[in-house]
């Protein structure tokens, strides 16, 4: 019996494996960009969308379809969020002071499965959101499941002592495809990090150029 809770276990991680691979190519290919810059990456063998009409030569997109193609792209980066909890962040950016697409991105970089991410605890914002959500982590010391927990400046981050040993969490951190941002200070010997400060636009390292004031006039309409 225990072999076959095994088995099952690690058949049902696998499906789950497939299905966190799936989402990220095929936002890759809905976007037709590498947005985390993954060599594995689809989009680096073909240039054209999934699907049989993916070929097709596309049209000049409205300015309506390129703020739509923004707000997509970026809401995809940080895991596909749902727009329900998208909209919320952009709501509460709109409400601060200050430029509101700058304050959308300090949100989003400030979100507790970003800063796993970033520091190169796991491969992916996928895995961080599970990461996350299994209880791996602590932030000053208390244990955090929730990825949307929002991080503030001088929080540590510190991978819990039974997970430092994981595979996952081994070899992410060996990745040389990116780099730890200057705005987290990573120790990977102990596995902690601290969160240094809310970004600018101009320090988050993303692979493809985001446009987060394409977003603010989408939601302007």
């Amino acid at each position: 019996m225990t072999g076959l809770a095994t088995g099952r276990r690690n058949t049902l991680k696998g499906n789950a494996m497939s299905k966190r691979e799936s989402s990220k190519y095929k936002i890759d290919r809905r976007m037709g960009e590498n947005i985390w810059g993954r060599p594995k990456s689809p989009v680096n063998r073909r240039e054209y969308g999934p699907g049989q009409h993916g070929q097709r030569r596309k049209g000049k997109l409205s300015d309506f379809g390129v703020q739509l193609r923004a707000k997509q792209k970026l809401k995809g980066y940080y895991g596909d969020l749902r727009e329900k909890q998208f909209r919320a962040i952009f709501d509460e950016a709109n409400r601060r002071k200050g430029d509101t697409s700058e304050n959308l991105i300090g949100l989003l970089e400030s979100r507790l499965d970003a800063i796993v991410y970033r520091a190169k605890f796991v491969p992916t914002v996928f895995a961080a959101r599970q990461f996350v959500n299994h209880g791996h982590v602590t932030v000053n010391g208390v244990k955090v499941n929730i990825g949307s927990y929002r991080c503030k400046a001088g929080d540590v981050i510190e991978v819990r002592q039974k997970s430092k040993q994981l595979v996952t969490v081994l070899e992410s951190v060996q990745l040389a495809e990116r780099d730890v941002p200057e705005y987290i200070e990573a120790d990977h010997n102990k596995m902690v990090a601290t969160f240094g400060r809310v970004p600018s636009l101009s320090d988050v390292p993303y692979a493809v150029v985001m446009e987060p004031h394409l977003v603010v006039e989408f939601y302007s309409r």
